[in-house]
């Protein structure tokens, strides 16, 4: 016993004293990645919010490829055009985001070469040639215009081999403290530049290199890059400095005046371009706060050329040129989003640089980090030997919560990244080991419960009965509720698509459950169970809903815009293959009322499901659906549950089963829909119809039905069914004791 006691203090001690080491040296990255982890979902909860500055992409994207009709790279003199535009357009720098590495194949001299390489009569080839050769070189015209611009930043890669290549740097850097070369990434010993002849005539000439994380995602711009000796800067960087007409950076690092190292070489702190001073963590890189995507940042290249940009937006802009094309293979996750273009890194490192909106890491980060740590394990080492594993366990979650609260509110409101994953892991640690035997013996109760029971229980009902065993019982709980039944219609004809290939027709079945799930679930919905192609759903309960009425019309109205967007993408899909598209359609009966709600089934298996009239009641109206030729037949009293949404009446009807008549209604918009005049206009005149059909008076109801037919096509199946029954009932007249119910024979 006496050992057992000092054990519980040995061993968190011996694995705090294990952590604090592998915090210091790190030898997997673990900590880094789960640092990053952390902070990319920061920025997934809380992006930077767009503001718009003085930045724009012009975006070579695949609707601009296709309606220019040329293939990438274009020629020459049309990029001459784009950088004339744009300069006349008032654009206070035009940075590329591509290399021109190569000369213009369409230029007149290159097309020489290619016609004297193939032609098969050499004297006309020799004549072309000479004719070819009097006209003006291509890259030498974009030259020209570069060099009548003066605020064009050419772009180049740097890379790891030796080709011998080196771009020409168009600006100087003074350094202050430490030399920054020291604290550069990448071992870069070569370059694909632009052309010299393009090189000469910009302003500026930047890289537009990434040092992506291990997973490749984007999480920070490089502003400096070295290759040798020579300093370089990204695109960005140049883009900034040429809209400012200033001719050097100026890059601080550790040791420099005012700048805080304790005699260490800690990196590179800020860099100086123009009248900005922009902080960057030690390699020099800027972490990038991220945006959602947002249109308003960029511009097709096709509108420029056909002139539908309005000049604003670009008067006084420092505007990227790059690529969202897919095929042009420029995309680059980011944090928030997997397919960022990579010309939009460069756009918001610019966009964060005039804002002076930036993240950072600061220097006393890490000693703030290793304290709590330390703080913390010790706590609950001393905790553990003297309250035990309850009190231990609470005053490591508060430690944890407190911990990852200081990073998220440093974060937002300070932009500060501040990591909270290692002292909460270590936290995590050493609570776990000071109460591993209580731990077992909880999971051992815990697994002979679940041995018990998981062979003829639900998952979910496992899960709830470990926690609460006392729950293990029938019976449940009468609530007013709503009811959800969907059916896919002719769903014969869609499965014969499928013959032979039962995996296609799975795939197809979870496509379309997937997003009306997501409906039904967004707006307070429980599914009670899939039934082949059908779901059944239902609200207020287990959780209270006041508006399930409300929630359960929405969501069926959904349901329909969701099926319009699947149907689209099913049509699509059948013609790429050449296939017969048949499109989805389906129908949805809800109905309101009591049933009751809870554990149903035997003593051996039950599930929590509903039971009660009203749920075979919208089981029927969603089979009434076809009948009447609508999408959504909801009973009377979610009528009066949901007053405000647009529903008019169908009949009165018997449903098969039932002797008792109900009203029934099909449902066609939302409140806009209901207040507006033409619905209002149209509801007096059809129901009027019905008055008419329930006095007998068939004259009265066949002159109504052509006047109400085209009004709102989705309703012309239904006066065709009115026109059906005149007809019948002309033949054989119900008498004087019909009460104008109709009797379903069929579900």
């Amino acid at each position: 016993m006496r050992f057992s006691k000092h054990l519980v203090s040995i061993i968190p001690a011996m694995l705090l004293v294990l952590a604090l080491f592998w915090r210091a040296f790190d030898p997997a990255g673990l900590i880094v990645d789960f640092r990053t982890t952390v902070f990319d979902y920061y920025q997934r909860l809380a992006p930077r919010e767009y503001q718009p500055v003085p930045v724009r992409i012009l975006d070579i994207d695949d609707e601009s490829i296709e309606k220019l009709g040329l293939q990438w790279p274009w020629p020459r003199t049309l990029v001459a055009e784009i950088i004339a535009r744009l300069a006349n357009a008032g654009a206070a720098a035009t940075v590329f985001d591509v290399v021109f590495s190569e000369p213009d194949r369409t230029s007149p001299s290159e097309v020489s070469k290619i016609w004297q390489r193939f032609s098969q009569v050499e004297d006309r080839a020799d004549d072309l040639a000479e004719k070819l050769a009097g006209l003006p070189d291509h890259d030498a015209m974009l030259a020209q215009i570069i060099g009548q611009a003066e605020n064009v930043v050419t772009g180049f890669v740097l890379v790891s081999e030796n080709n011998g290549a080196k771009p020409r740097a168009r600006a100087g850097f003074a350094a202050a403290g430490d030399n920054p070369r020291q604290f550069l990434s990448g071992d870069f010993m070569g370059a694909v530049p632009t052309l010299k002849i393009l090189e000469d005539a910009s302003a500026g000439n930047g890289s537009f290199n990434f040092h992506p994380g291990r997973d490749l995602v984007i999480r920070s711009v490089p502003l400096l890059f070295k290759m040798g000796d020579q300093l370089y800067p990204s695109i960005a960087a140049e883009g900034l400095r040429v809209a400012q007409r200033a001719r050097s950076y100026v890059v601080k690092s550790s040791g420099a005046s005012g700048e805080t190292a304790l005699g260490a070489a800690s990196g590179i702190n800020t860099i100086r371009i123009g009248n900005f001073e922009v902080p960057t963590n030690a390699t020099g890189e800027l972490p990038v706060h991220f945006t959602l995507p947002v249109p308003e940042r960029y511009v097709p290249v096709w509108k420029l050329l056909a002139d539908e940009v309005d000049p604003q937006l670009l008067d006084g802009h420092i505007v990227l040129i790059g690529t969202s094309a897919s095929g042009l293979r420029d995309i680059r996750p980011s944090p928030i989003n997997p397919v960022m273009p990579g010309v939009e890194a460069h756009a918001q490192a610019t966009e964060q640089i005039l804002l002076g909106h930036f993240l950072q890491r600061p220097d006393w980060a890490a000693g703030a980090e290793w304290l709590f740590t330390v703080a913390l394990g010790l706590g609950l080492i001393l905790l553990l030997a003297r309250s035990g594993a309850m009190w231990s366990a609470v005053i490591g979650a508060s430690a944890i919560v407190l911990a990852i609260g200081l990073s998220w509110y440093g974060y937002r409101q300070h932009l500060l990244l501040v990591d909270p994953v290692t002292p909460s892991l270590i936290g995590f640690a050493v609570y776990l080991s000071g109460s591993l035997t209580g731990y077992l013996r909880t999971e051992a109760e815990k697994k002979q419960v679940r041995g018990a029971f998981a062979q003829y229980l639900s998952p979910a009902l496992v899960e709830q009965l470990a926690a609460d065993p006392t729950r293990l019982r029938l019976g449940g709980e009468t609530r007013d509720m709503t009811f959800l039944f969907c059916d896919i219609r002719g769903f014969t004809a869609v499965s014969e698509q499928f013959k032979g290939n039962p995996q296609g027709l799975t795939k197809l079945i979870n496509r379309f459950l997937t997003p009306m799930t997501d409906v039904i679930l967004a707006r307070q919905g429980t599914i009670d169970k899939y039934m082949g192609d059908c779901i059944m759903a239902f609200w207020n309960a287990p959780l209270d809903d006041p508006r399930h009425a409300e929630h359960a019309c929405e969501s069926a109205l959904t349901m329909f815009a969701r099926l319009k967007l699947l149907n689209a993408e099913l049509k699509a899909e059948a013609e790429a293959e050449q296939r017969p598209f048949i499109g989805i359609n389906i129908g949805i009966g809800l109905n309101t009322g009591e049933c009751v709600v809870g554990n149903m089934g035997s003593e051996q298996r039950f599930d929590y499901s509903v039971l009660g009239d009203a749920v075979n009641l919208a089981s029927r109206l969603e089979g009434q659906s076809k009948t009447y030729g609508v999408g959504v037949v909801i009973g009377e009293l979610t009528r009066k549950a949901a007053p405000g949404w647009a529903a008019l009446e169908l009949d009165l009807i018997a449903v098969k089963g039932k002797k008792e008549a109900v009203r029934i209604f099909a449902l066609l918009g939302d409140a806009t829909e209901a207040e507006s005049q033409p619905f209002k206009d149209f509801t007096v005149r059809h129901d009027a119809m019905l008055a008419a059909y329930r006095a007998q008076d068939w004259d009265g109801v066949a002159a109504a039905l052509p006047d109400l037919r085209g009004i709102r096509p989705d309703l012309d199946g239904l006066y065709d069914l009115y026109q059906e029954r005149v007809e019948f009932f002309r033949a054989e007249p119900p008498g004087e004791s019909w009460d104008g119910v109709f009797v379903a024979t069929s579900k």
